[in-house]
């Protein structure tokens, strides 16, 4: 266990940002997923930057690596641009 006061401090710290990581990491999940679901191209056009958005904050902040981030963006909107 920590014994200085900034080591303690640092526990505590870790421990917001890990449940703020999981949280923004499982609602890009969602909503990446929920993007891969979509059958109609309007509506995926529409919500493509909303989560492109996302991946990239995620990428900023070194939650995801850069090249996941990359890897993402690109499939994602492969997938948009083939829909009919």
């Amino acid at each position: 266990m920590a014994n200085h006061q900034s080591a303690k401090k640092r526990v505590r710290q870790d421990a917001k940002k890990r449940i703020a990581n999981r949280y923004y990491k499982k609602t890009a999940r969602t909503t990446i997923k929920n993007l891969r679901e979509m059958e109609d191209k309007a509506e995926a056009q529409k919500t493509l930057p909303k989560v492109l958005g996302m991946i990239d904050r995620l990428a900023k902040k070194n939650t995801w690596h850069k090249n996941k981030a990359a890897n993402l963006k690109s499939k994602l909107t492969r997938f948009v641009n083939g829909l009919s």
